[in-house]
């Protein structure tokens, strides 16, 4: 494969995402929420605002198990009101 540019092609510079890596969970540790969120995702034409609490608990394993840096929830665009949902149902 040639990687020759032609005249006036621009090249592609990559640049890294805003808030870092995302590494992809290998071992599975968070394989059950996931999949919990994909089957609330399917079951509810991807309408992810019937999945808030799936998002919630998956997220919170990426970060229990260090595969995305801890974020404040409100930022990850959760309320108060998102948490004590998802202790409830837990």
């Amino acid at each position: 494969m040639s990687t020759a540019m032609t005249f006036g092609q621009k090249q592609f510079i990559p640049t890294p995402p805003d808030k870092g890596s995302f590494p992809l969970d290998h071992d599975g540790v968070c394989k059950k929420s996931m999949i919990k969120y994909m089957n609330c995702l399917f079951n509810n034409d991807s309408n992810n605002s019937m999945c808030r609490v799936e998002a919630k608990d998956y997220l919170a394993c990426r970060m229990e198990h260090n595969l995305m840096a801890k974020e404040d929830w409100s930022k990850l665009g959760f309320k108060d009101g998102d948490l004590e949902i998802s202790e409830k149902k837990k």
